[in-house]
């Protein structure tokens, strides 16, 4: 029961023997596909449906699909504009439209949830300031978020596509990037209240997860990053906003963890302090290592994390069946919409110095 804890991602384009092996043992209760897991719809599709039969019940099987420089199916079809494109140049309908085709996208692929929508607040739009979310905010404050990002979740869930909001509290004032080291944000609670946690308390009753970030707020918890966080995790997210669907952390293996707590020990450190699941996405030859590291976390700790895992395993849709034929309909339904909302419009893709466009 343990393995429910852990969110793994998975090294190639299919199954090694090994891999297998340590996912009938462990039994994660998710799995993460990158770029490197991607070569072909097909291909995909029977990834994920192997995936499935690891397990004794359904896997969440997750993917970061945003839109523009956050698209990991890239390389097979159509990519929509990004979070920031969109706000800038969609109507609200065009923006229904286009979350429609990314929850029918993952679905004929297999997958069940994906990573957004991003509801932090863009602090530092103009600013250059390499944060890792350039092009990937809803809006500049917290309206457009709320507005544009709560659309979006709708939309998806409506179609039947389990969703996870990000990064709790927020990652929008951070000045670094935390895929390279830990970024410092000095903010208060009152501060975070007032706009940067509005469309996480508004939003995320319609939610199926939360991914919580790694940032240090030095006025809430100087000690520790939010991911690892009791004070934001439980204090916060669980009991002032009252967040019962599962919480998953960021992924571990970034600079802003790997590079400060030991594998095992991140783990328990994030259970303990109110997340749901450990997302370990490259690193995965030590799941047995986090596996593990649970069995010293107090029972009645991990008996409410599986609670709130299973509550939300009850919505997992069954896949849809997959055909060469939906999908070019598909591709097509995409790019339409693209060049509707982008028109003339540079598309300004141009990488950053993040690494979270590579992944």
């Amino acid at each position: 029961m343990l393995g429910q804890l852990l969110f793994l991602g998975i090294n190639g384009t299919e199954l090694t023997s090994e891999e297998a092996a340590l996912f009938k043992k462990i039994k994660p209760g998710g799995f993460i596909l990158f770029t490197r897991n991607i070569e072909s719809p097909e291909q995909v599709r029977k990834l994920t449906d192997d995936l499935r039969e690891l397990t004794y019940d359904s896997p969440f099987i997750a993917i970061d699909n945003e839109g523009g420089r956050v698209w990991r199916t890239s390389a097979i079809g159509a990519t929509p504009p990004s979070a920031e494109q969109m706000t800038e140049l969609a109507t609200p309908k065009q923006m229904g439209f286009v979350a429609d085709d990314i929850a029918r996208h993952l679905q004929l692929l297999g997958i069940n949830m994906n990573f957004g929508p991003v509801l932090d607040i863009d602090h530092h739009k103009d600013s250059g300031a390499q944060n890792a979310l350039r092009g990937r905010c809803y809006g500049t404050n917290a309206e457009q978020v709320l507005n544009n990002a709560g659309l979006t979740n709708r939309r998806m869930r409506f179609n039947k596509l389990l969703t996870c909001g990000k990064h709790f509290p927020s990652c929008g004032h951070a000045k670094s990037d935390p895929h390279h080291d830990l970024p410092m944000v000095d903010i208060s609670l009152s501060d975070l209240q007032k706009e940067d946690l509005i469309p996480y308390m508004t939003l995320l009753p319609e939610m199926n997860a939360i991914m919580t970030a790694h940032v240090t707020f030095t006025q809430i918890d100087p000690d520790l990053p939010a991911t690892l966080s009791p004070k934001l995790i439980n204090g916060v997210l669980r009991d002032i906003i009252g967040f019962d669907g599962v919480a998953v952390t960021d992924d571990l293996d970034m600079g802003a963890i790997v590079n400060n707590y030991g594998r095992g020990n991140d783990v328990k450190l994030a259970i303990e302090a109110g997340n749901d699941m450990a997302l370990i996405c490259h690193q995965t030859d030590s799941a047995q290592v986090a596996h593990d590291a649970l069995k010293d976390v107090a029972p009645h700790i991990i008996d409410e994390a599986l609670a709130r895992i299973h509550k939300q395993k009850k919505h997992i849709p069954s896949p849809l069946k997959f055909s060469s034929e939906e999908w070019t309909k598909n591709q097509e339904q995409i790019e339409e919409m693209r060049n509707e909302v982008l028109g003339d419009t540079k598309d300004d893709s141009s990488p950053t110095q993040s690494p979270v466009e590579e992944y």
